[in-house]
């Protein structure tokens, strides 16, 4: 399919708002209904009767779902289009929350859970193939970073909303209720879907390929990047307080202070990040660089300068703001590479690193605390950030090699 001309530069800012606003309210409730589920655990314990180890399956399952099928769902995105999955992924998982409400036992909700995460696997794959195919390309980073922002607003928001409504209501209203939540949104995407644009079609020869394009040399580095990426994240939301306590004796309050702002500064940076890569394209990679040099000296100076207790938060929102920042123009740089027609399977696959790097960092710093070294967290997720950005160049070159060779 050939990309339709855009219109004009007042008409296209409102469709491409639209077109965010319809995704990233998706994309939201994707996020909080990974997290509403946690403040339940209380209530489903004592009605009943199960180990917090069976509680925890619950995201595991839901989480693990999504991870695992992104990107066979992204192989489907890009064959059948967007849009039909979009709208049944979305459905699909607001009506397993909802139907979590009427479980009479425990083990009923496990399944839900599982349905939940096919829904969920939808939301990334899709979202980015729709994006591409829809959004003015002078627009393309700030729909990405508030796609990201919205994310990341439903993991913010999940637990004090279940925490209200468990004020005014039981368990199985507060869970009917937010579940019931994604309906309209189905409807609103259906009655809106005239402005959601499918990704250009690839040619022939290309589609033929396809099935190579995730274990060509420039995808796997993306992967690589998205996954230590992620995992000096998770190193950080884990174990900061604990790092800063251990080391400085810094009271809980103030160290969940310093974690409190590196989250906001990050979620914030998201929005800088889209404008700045919608308005500088020509060094994406150096902007990505520059921005994860400056938060490794921030954190490793967290872990290795006693600073007064004022100043932890401040360093802590410039870190979190300056890797914030530079994540939307990776995005951009992903999207670059990927071949055409070809976004969904390539954002499915890559971006099943970030949920796997949040699995795989807390335990092992955990043990190193353990072993008496929290010294040692803080210089492990600089050089995670470090080896990210090796794996950065290495991908962006490599892409942009093949890009050649094919335009030959």
């Amino acid at each position: 399919m050939t990309r339709l001309p855009e219109p004009e530069a007042g008409a296209a800012g409102g469709r491409d708002m639209r077109i965010v606003a319809l995704i990233g309210t998706g994309h939201f409730l994707s996020h909080f209904y990974m997290l509403c589920l946690p403040p339940l655990f209380l209530a489903w314990r004592a009605e009943f009767d199960v180990s917090y180890a069976a509680l925890g399956l619950t995201v595991a399952l839901m989480s693990g779902t999504t991870a695992v099928l992104q990107t066979p769902v992204g192989f489907w995105v890009d064959r059948w289009g967007a849009r039909p999955f979009l709208i049944g992924g979305t459905l699909l998982m607001a009506l397993s929350v909802s139907a979590m409400a009427f479980a009479p036992v425990f083990w009923m909700i496990l399944p839900l859970a599982v349905l939940s995460g096919i829904g969920n696997s939808v939301i990334h794959p899709a979202d980015y193939a729709i994006m591409t195919g829809s959004v003015s390309k002078s627009f393309i980073g700030r729909a990405f970073a508030l796609h990201t922002f919205t994310g990341n607003l439903g993991f913010a928001l999940a637990p004090p909303v279940i925490a209200l409504l468990l004020g005014v209501m039981d368990w199985r209203g507060a869970l009917l209720t937010v579940g019931l939540l994604g309906v309209p949104v189905v409807v609103a995407i259906l009655l809106q879907s005239g402005v959601l644009r499918d990704q250009a079609k690839p040619r022939a020869a290309e589609a033929a390929s396809s099935h190579e394009v995730l274990l060509s040399r420039p995808m796997l580095l993306f992967f690589a990047f998205f996954l230590l990426s992620s995992m000096a994240g998770s190193g950080v939301q884990a174990w900061l307080v604990t790092v800063l306590g251990k080391l400085w004796g810094t009271p809980v309050l103030v160290a969940s202070g310093a974690l409190t702002g590196y989250m906001v500064g990050a979620t914030c940076g998201t929005l800088v990040g889209g404008w700045i890569a919608d308005k500088s394209k020509r060094n994406l990679l150096g902007m990505v660089t520059v921005l994860t040099l400056v938060a490794m000296a921030l954190l490793l100076s967290l872990g290795l300068v006693p600073m007064p207790e004022v100043l932890l938060p401040v360093v802590a929102v410039v870190a979190g703001l300056a890797l914030g920042t530079s994540r939307t123009p990776r995005d951009v740089m992903l999207k670059d590479a990927c071949p055409p027609g070809q976004v969904g399977k390539v954002f499915g696959f890559v971006s099943a690193g970030l949920p796997l790097g949040s699995a795989i960092t807390p335990v092992p710093i955990g043990l190193l605390i353990d072993a008496g070294y929290p010294m040692l967290v803080l210089p492990v997720v600089a050089g995670l950030l470090g080896l990210s950005l090796l794996c950065a160049g290495s991908a962006k070159e490599s892409a942009a090699r093949g890009q050649m060779v094919a335009a030959e």
